[in-house]
């Protein structure tokens, strides 16, 4: 496999050069785990490698840090010596969530990818505002969406139909599939979105049959996958590890274990952009300072009794709110922590040089 078919760009050439003239080599991450990471070199050679403390001690967060995806120069090892990631190349495209639990960091799903693949059904696992979230997320990142409505085997065709539709409805540019993985079925549309460079991320809740498209998609089991749970409708033992998995037909899969939350980190800005007919409204309640809720005149709430915006969507709007602030109140913790840190680790610094310069001086026998 040539740098070419990872997706090697002359954008990124450019950017390589300072890093050719010192001998080190391109590779792309596919693997990562907490201790290093697996790369393909041109000719599709797959090594182990870590990343150089410089790069470490300059991540202001970590998702600065290399990720799945990312282009990265290499100085070669040998058996006595690892091989050792010494820069990071420009992100093209950063597909993130916001970090699961209570942090406000973002959490890198993939990165340099130009296509996000969203996969669900039409049963258990339907829900529009999680997908509203999904292309809001998507159209962030810079890459394309594709929306596959999965185990349709398992669904009448009305039902099927019915979930596109409204799907399409979100966001008329996503391409939305009606497809059976376990049949096969509908896989040629998919394969057609990808070709040798193209670089497609798959996301969506356990057990949605993501594992099982990537075994079609790659010719091979690829991805171990259990039998559905008949009480739950899930699958088990599934992908477990975010992985980049080239192609034989061309192109390459970024296999995520599953997504069932789904939280917003970007600003209030961004939160805008997603719900920008919603937002025009605000400019029409009778108070600036509406909250949407319960105020007297809000012309969002009359949308509603009206029938010109929809019930679900507006309740969408409020969480999002709500979300957007919540990140932002931790966002500020997490700032004045940082502070502290910093504070703390100039005044040991300090007293390590008062130390070494005391030292040094009874060394010289100075009173």
């Amino acid at each position: 496999m040539t740098l070419k078919e990872l997706g090697w760009t002359t954008e990124l050439e450019d950017a390589f050069a300072p890093y050719r003239e010192k001998d080190w080599v391109p590779a792309r991450l596919i693997r990562e785990t907490s201790i290093n990471f697996s790369a393909l070199f041109d000719g599709g050679e797959e090594i182990d490698c870590i990343l150089c403390g410089r790069l470490w001690n300059a991540a202001v967060i970590d998702s600065d840090l290399p990720s799945v995806g990312d282009w990265v120069a290499i100085e070669e090892g040998n058996e006595n010596q690892p091989h050792v990631i010494r820069a990071q190349l420009p992100r093209r495209t950063v597909f993130s969530r916001k970090m699961p639990g209570n942090s406000s960091q973002a959490q890198v799903i993939g990165t340099n990818i130009d296509i996000v693949t969203v996969v669900t059904d039409a049963g258990s696992d339907y829900n529009l505002r999680r997908m509203e979230r999904y292309f809001t997320l998507i159209n962030r990142s810079g890459a394309k969406a594709v929306v596959l409505l999965n185990k349709s085997d398992l669904f009448s065709k009305e039902e099927s139909e019915k979930a596109a539709a409204e799907i399409s409805a979100l966001s008329p540019n996503a391409k939305v599939h009606i497809t059976s993985a376990l049949k096969g079925e509908g896989l040629k549309a998919i394969k057609g979105h990808l070709s040798s460079g193209i670089t497609m991320c798959i996301v969506g809740s356990s057990g949605v049959g993501k594992s099982t498209l990537v075994n079609q998609l790659y010719g091979e089991e690829w991805q171990w996958v259990s039998e559905v749970n008949e009480t739950t409708g899930k699958g088990r033992h599934t992908t477990t590890t975010r992985e980049l998995v080239p192609l034989k037909s061309g192109g390459m899969l970024i296999d995520n274990p599953g997504m069932r939350e789904i939280q917003m980190w970007m600003d209030e800005n961004i939160l805008r952009a997603s719900f920008e007919d919603v937002a025009k409204l605000t400019g029409e309640c009778k108070f600036s300072n509406c909250s949407h809720t319960s105020d007297v005149g809000c012309a969002i709430r009359g949308a509603v009794e009206d029938g010109s915006l929809n019930p679900a969507r507006y309740e969408s709007f409020l969480n999002l709110e709500t979300e957007i602030e919540a990140l932002q109140k931790r966002a500020k913790k997490r700032q004045m922590a940082v502070e502290r840190w910093h504070k703390r680790d100039h005044r040991i610094k300090a007293r390590n040089l008062q130390d070494r310069i005391q030292l040094e001086k009874d060394e010289r026998g100075e009173i």
